[in-house]
């Protein structure tokens, strides 16, 4: 049992059997970086408090990083026996420099040191996640030039309902990514306390000074519970749901871009590089990467909720249940993070069809609401106009016409009083001008929302 950092009370080997089931290196190992800069700060603590001489400290310091660079290369070896990432640093830094390694735990517990592993892990994860978005977001700001004059059917219950503005559309998707990154930047703030020093569950009688290790690490806060803080897992649970949003997210645009690239739409043309081939039919251009990042949805979903059955009826404090933590919050993290990988390259190089576009523009009656609004400035009751202009657009799907080719007679017989100026309102395009509201796709309000964008995120013009 000499190997095990728990082993002195036991006086039976632990069955291999158990070491199997119970190791987790297999999949912490990613924390060692965050596992030794936290050892560091811990130490350089412990150097202040004196609990370390300075130069127990340096040798401490000098040897983790001897084995953070074996690790980044490659060469450092891996034991089932050892369990997890923490007790591999530990024990190789132990057989290094002796009892010197062995006052490194002082004042510590796993179950705190996992903790601020994992907030550190998570801390950068978010930053990640965060610029990826960023980069998605600088995509779609990107195309709104080039496409400021086209014109899309715009659709609730995948019906057409309203004509606007392509870069409308893609604004649409930089709010859902903006609500995301705002998510995260909160999830951020209270993944950033410090729960190191609160050991297993009760604290320590030893000298320490927690702020002083917060203040090494980036931490804005220490925890002020230390029950809490070792079987707390809210920011996982936390982050997970912000990485489940932005696959949902991920996942509407995705499906409606495989839409849009079929055939019966014609709306898209998909960049070939991002697209695969069919093995039997030769003229299948697949949309495989979109479908994938939808699909991929479901992991991360799955992922969230793994964690969410992993935590519920858990007493406090610590549990070992807790260790299954990280396969799901890697696994979401790893997901998202490709997708966003993908998309941002996508999102700039796919190519909008404009004469297919052009072409079946007017079919759906796009311009009705916009009708329906001139006939209440004109003083007829909302539910009035609604009723009559609904009429109107039964006569135009009857002669499977649009509504500026009705002629004024039947304008005049719904409303005596309305002249040629009601072709002023009819199409699509005039639809689209008439726009006023703040927040809607009229030109001039999407113009200015286009510029504060790029503005956010340094887009150039």
């Amino acid at each position: 049992m000499s190997e095990k950092a728990w082993g002195g009370v036991f006086d039976v080997a632990t069955d291999r059997r158990v070491e199997r089931f119970t190791e987790s290196v297999s999949f912490d190992r990613r924390l060692f970086a965050q596992d030794i800069e936290g050892s560091v700060a811990h130490a350089q603590m412990l150097a202040k408090v004196g609990l370390l001489t300075v130069d127990e400290c340096g040798m401490i310091e000098q040897t983790l990083g001897e084995i953070r660079r074996e690790i980044e290369q490659g060469s450092f070896p891996f034991r089932t026996e050892l369990e997890d990432i923490h007790m591999h640093i530990e024990k190789a830094l132990v057989d290094r420099i002796g009892d010197i390694g062995r006052k490194l735990h002082t004042a510590r517990s796993r179950n705190d040191q996992v903790s601020t592993d994992l907030r550190l892990w998570v801390r950068e994860a978010i930053d990640e996640i965060d610029r990826r978005l960023s980069d998605v977001q600088r995509a779609l700001v990107g195309r709104c030039d080039a496409d400021a004059d086209v014109i899309l059917p715009g659709y609730t219950h995948t019906q057409r309902a309203q004509p606007v503005l392509a870069p409308h559309y893609w604004l649409a998707y930089c709010e859902k990514f903006r609500r995301d990154r705002q998510r995260l930047a909160d999830c951020r703030r209270r993944t950033n306390r410090l729960t190191l020093g609160t050991a297993a569950l009760a604290g320590t009688s030893l000298p320490i000074d927690r702020d002083d290790v917060a203040k090494r690490l980036g931490f804005e806060e220490v925890a002020a519970n230390s029950i809490d803080a070792s079987s707390d897992r809210d920011f996982v649970l936390e982050f997970t749901f912000c990485l489940t949003m932005i696959a949902e997210h991920l996942s509407t645009w995705a499906e409606e871009w495989i839409l849009w690239s079929t055939m019966e739409f014609s709306f898209l043309k998909l960049p070939q590089a991002f697209c695969t081939g069919s093995s039997i039919m030769p003229q299948k251009v697949n949309p495989d990467v979109l479908e994938l990042i939808r699909g991929k949805t479901a992991r991360v979903i799955g992922s969230l909720q793994t964690l969410l059955v992993l935590i519920k009826s858990l007493p406090l404090a610590y549990n070992r249940d807790l260790q299954e933590d990280k396969p799901p919050l890697f696994d979401a993290f790893d997901t998202v993070r490709a997708s966003l990988e993908l998309a941002a390259p996508l999102m700039a190089a796919a190519e909008l069809n404009r004469p297919a576009i052009a072409l079946r523009l007017d079919r759906g009656h796009l311009d009705a609401t916009t009708f329906m609004e001139y006939l209440i400035c004109r003083g007829v009751p909302q539910r009035t106009a609604h009723g009559l202009v609904g009429r109107l657009v039964r006569k135009a799907l009857d002669r499977d016409v649009r509504l500026s080719d009705l002629p004024l007679e039947d304008f005049r017989e719904a409303l005596p009083e309305l002249d040629e100026s009601v072709y002023d309102v009819l199409g699509v395009e005039r639809a689209v001008a008439a726009m006023q509201s703040y927040g809607s796709t009229a030109p001039e309000q999407v113009k200015k929302q286009v510029e504060k964008w790029k503005k956010e995120l340094g887009v150039r013009s």
